[in-house]
């Protein structure tokens, strides 16, 4: 008996160093991975962030979900986060997404968290564009003017290029017009003082549409509109990547 349980228990060792077997070790490197989960701006989706190279990380992108009337960011915020399912995960979000992403991190445990063409506190956006949106002018914002593009939406998101025109095209084409105008609102009662924790800040000189002068990031991009996690991907993906391995 105890001879055959000798011979069951190296067949059992003899399997396990089969090629068949090596999908399991694959999987727990895979798992080892660190995960960063990527926060999106409005009416953008994950093809903003195709031009980083960020290598030996898994990538999860958020995906917007409907909001709820009268919905505030934080209780945006708390329902968006189930989409998170590690701890202590990376986050990267760009302009409202950075903003979701950082009353994210109040909710959770974040390891590191990168900003960018966003803002921390409210103290870093317009105040006048609050009281234009608190007085719900938000809501005659005609639906064809959201969703197209000329030479004043190019210059005010800093697309110059043939390929940033285009992107920005598709991005506002792609548009909800319901939960654009909802973000813009709850943006004006957004009311975060705090800096979060274990963050960094990367903001372009030429940001217009939350301007450069408001905001005191970690990493000043010479030149970079909204749109420069896109079209200056290669400097923001140096930054992130010396960040993270920190």
């Amino acid at each position: 008996m105890t001879q055959r349980v000798k011979v069951i228990f190296f067949v059992l060792l003899m399997l396990s160093s089969f090629p068949g077997h090596s999908t399991s070790r694959e999987d727990s490197a895979r798992n080892e991975r660190k995960t960063i989960y990527f926060f999106s701006g409005l009416g953008a989706d994950s093809s903003l962030f195709k031009n980083l190279k960020l290598p030996g990380y898994h990538k999860v992108y958020i995906r917007w979900i409907p909001a709820l009337p009268n919905e505030s960011i934080t209780e945006y915020a708390g329902r968006i986060k189930s989409q998170i399912t590690v701890e202590n995960p990376y986050i990267i979000g760009v302009s409202f997404g950075g903003i979701v992403a950082v009353e994210v991190s109040k909710q959770i445990r974040v390891e590191k968290m990168v900003l960018i063409s966003s803002a921390r506190t409210k103290d870093e956006l317009n105040k006048r564009q609050f009281f234009f949106m608190k007085l719900g002018l938000y809501r005659i914002i005609p639906r064809g003017l959201i969703k197209r593009t000329n030479f004043l939406t190019y210059r005010y998101f800093g697309a110059h290029s043939k390929s940033d025109k285009k992107a920005l095209t598709r991005l506002l084409e792609d548009t909800d017009v319901t939960f654009f105008r909802w973000a813009l609102k709850s943006i004006a009662y957004w009311d975060n003082k705090v800096p979060p924790e274990r963050a960094i800040q990367i903001h372009g000189t030429a940001d217009r549409v939350i301007a450069s002068r408001l905001v005191h990031p970690d990493y000043r991009i010479k030149g970079g509109g909204h749109l420069m996690v896109y079209n200056r991907a290669n400097a923001i993906s140096k930054i992130i990547m010396n960040y993270f391995g920190k």
